[in-house]
């Protein structure tokens, strides 16, 4: 078995903690991503896992075994760098295989298990190149198919796709995607990229400060984020928050713009009580442009001037001035809009969100 389990996993800096006692276990086969802003402890922690870094406090598991005191080459993990790290003089097909050589394999095995993985990463036409002459999803793969041959319990991906461009970002999301399906191991993934963590993980680690935030499918982060910080990161534009006072069933911003308490949060707010309000752009848009709310009740509408816009196509997102700031808006089957213009608004409430100002968590049970 390959889970992997963390145990109130702690990293110092001589005085400094920046890893705090963070707990998570990840499942046999499970693909879990990372993610958080620069500086939030995730690469640390992988470091961890890897033995790249020693443990501070706290134990972690790889397949039942306490492995703290593990050198790396014992934990029976690859990983896969951002840097790629393949040597300069060696075509792909020693770069693959040269793990296997330097752990005395026998040649027949080597053979075999670089072709194996040169096959599954489509790198049969590239076997005699060296680096210098690969491209940059090239040079990915071949780090790829060097972790792969190793036939680890866990691979890691410390932020792969991070140098390369938009296009070939996508394309490599394929790929792993792809790989893991073909070769279903555990792994654990860093990025800083939320695309990259909603489209490529079973679950997602949401990292802050060297703590965890929440842990769940890219469908439970995105729709039922536990803390306010979760639903800022985690959505793409980002979730519209602002600040509210609770007063006789209205939210009141400090602007004097208002909003009603949404029904489903009527029962856990008491006037005087200051909150969060937020909704996605999905769920605010120019009425009759925008997705069918599920309760037509709940929809509450208002005119609002427009600020800019930004064509995309067959949508158009449409910053709104409320609120004493822009809000972003999602406009489905777009027509032509001018900045000033007074446009009607509809705000989905039975979508809402309302996060706890003093702890940040969300109120949503």
């Amino acid at each position: 078995m390959a889970q992997v389990s963390l145990k109130k996993l702690v990293k110092r800096y001589g005085a400094l903690e920046v890893v705090h006692g963070i707990d998570l276990e990840v499942k046999d086969r499970e693909f879990v991503a990372l993610v958080g802003p620069s500086g939030c402890g995730k690469s640390t922690t992988l470091r961890m896992i890897a033995g790249l870094e020693p443990i501070s406090g706290g134990s972690l598991e790889i397949g039942n075994t306490v492995v703290n005191d593990l050198p790396p080459r014992d934990r029976n993990i690859s990983m896969v760098f951002q840097s790629y790290a393949l040597y300069p003089h060696m075509t792909v097909r020693e770069n693959m295989g040269f793990s296997l050589k330097i752990g005395k394999r026998p040649q027949a095995e080597i053979d075999r298990r670089v072709n194996e993985a040169s096959a599954i990463l489509g790198l049969e036409a590239l076997m005699e190149r060296r680096p210098a002459h690969l491209s940059g999803g090239q040079r990915q793969r071949v780090a790829m198919g060097r972790a792969i041959v190793r036939q680890p319990e866990v691979f890691l991906f410390d932020e792969p796709l991070s140098n390369l461009d938009a296009k070939l970002r996508t394309q490599m999301r394929t790929e792993i995607k792809k790989l893991h399906a073909k070769v279903p191991t555990t792994v654990i993934y860093v990025t800083h990229d939320q695309i990259e963590a909603m489209t490529l993980a079973d679950r997602i680690v949401i990292m802050r400060d060297g703590h965890i935030e929440q842990v769940g499918t890219p469908d439970e982060v995105f729709k039922r984020p536990a803390t306010r910080f979760v639903a800022g990161f985690i959505g793409s534009p980002p979730m519209n928050i602002e600040e509210a006072t609770v007063k006789a069933g209205t939210l009141v911003f400090a602007s004097g713009d208002s909003l009603p308490v949404p029904e489903q949060f009527r029962a856990r707010v008491k006037d005087g009580d200051r909150v969060a309000f937020g909704l996605r752009p999905d769920d605010i848009f120019p009425t009759g442009h925008g997705l069918s709310a599920g309760d037509a009740s709940a929809v509450y509408e208002i005119a609002l001037p427009v600020s800019i816009t930004e064509p995309l196509g067959n949508e158009t997102l449409v910053f709104i001035e409320f609120a004493g700031r822009e809000w972003v808006s999602r406009m489905l089957n777009p027509r032509g809009l001018k900045a000033g213009e007074q446009l009607a608004m509809s705000f989905d409430l039975s979508q809402a969100h309302l996060f706890s100002v003093q702890t940040g968590k969300s109120l949503t049970i």
